[in-house]
């Protein structure tokens, strides 16, 4: 399916693994340049030089830290005049709620809510003045069902998550289409390193870990990142104009609801 978005620009964020580089990759496949941002240089450059070799896309690597002034800066001076904006960032880390204080959520807020905003303030009103733009939120499942073990992603994800129930629909009017992307479990670095919390909490191998998890989804799996990156490069397609302010969850099953 021709997506209709080639030639378009795209700033996909932590995208040198996991769902990120999923995402930039069917952006790639779909024949959208792309800003890479990601804070590790050495797994940056080597997923940017992959995408570019096989798809023949322009792509431009900014490592950086998104979530200070400084890699704000980089990366928003280097995405200037995009048409599409992948917010993604890895989840705070697991524990109780008695674990965290004051500075724990700041940081998450920081990770998982300000840093999405900041950048949606930066690049969404070149958007509007063009009269095209797409913007995929990259949240989790846990704002649908929280997941008592991140309560610092709970609270941050969808803290961002009621931002752009109010603002997609401020924008839509201008041909920007904000939505968000919420990711049960799939076999990234995240996945592994809560398999093996739970491995140790519990006593068991990664291998009984992972199964106790594949047990409780439905399609009997973890996700790939390919499914996902296709997911996103669809909500970034000329078809998706009229999905405004969705929260499409993709996690095999897992979440037992009717809406």
């Amino acid at each position: 399916m021709d997506l209709g978005i080639k030639g378009k620009r795209a700033l996909v964020c932590a995208s040198s693994k996991g769902l990120g580089l999923g995402c930039a990759e069917a952006l790639a496949e779909a024949g959208v340049d792309l800003v890479m941002n990601a804070r590790g240089a050495d797994a940056l450059e080597a997923s940017a030089a992959d995408i570019r070799a096989r798809f023949g896309v322009d792509v431009v690597t900014v490592a950086a830290d998104v979530t200070t002034a400084e890699g704000q800066a980089a990366v928003i001076k280097a995405s200037e005049g995009v048409d599409i904006l992948v917010n993604n960032a890895g989840g705070p880390p697991p524990g109780m709620w008695t674990d965290w204080d004051r500075d724990d959520f700041i940081g998450a807020l920081d990770a998982n809510m300000l840093t999405p905003i900041a950048l949606i303030k930066a690049l969404v009103p070149g958007m509007m003045d063009r009269g095209w733009g797409r913007v995929v939120n990259i949240t989790s499942v846990s704002v649908k069902s929280p997941i008592p073990v991140l309560g610092l992603s709970n609270a941050a994800r969808a803290g961002l998550t009621g931002y752009v129930a109010g603002t997609s629909r401020q924008v839509a009017g201008s041909g920007v289409v904000m939505n968000n992307l919420q990711p049960g479990i799939h076999a990234t670095d995240r996945a592994v390193a809560l398999d093996t919390g739970a491995s140790q909490a519990q006593g068991i191998s990664m291998a009984e870990a992972k199964d106790q998890r594949c047990a409780n989804i439905p399609a009997g799996r973890y996700g790939t990142r390919q499914e996902f990156g296709a997911t996103c490069a669809f909500m970034c397609s000329q078809y998706a104009g009229f999905m405004v302010g969705q929260n499409i969850l993709l996690d095999g099953g897992a979440t037992n609801s009717t809406m």
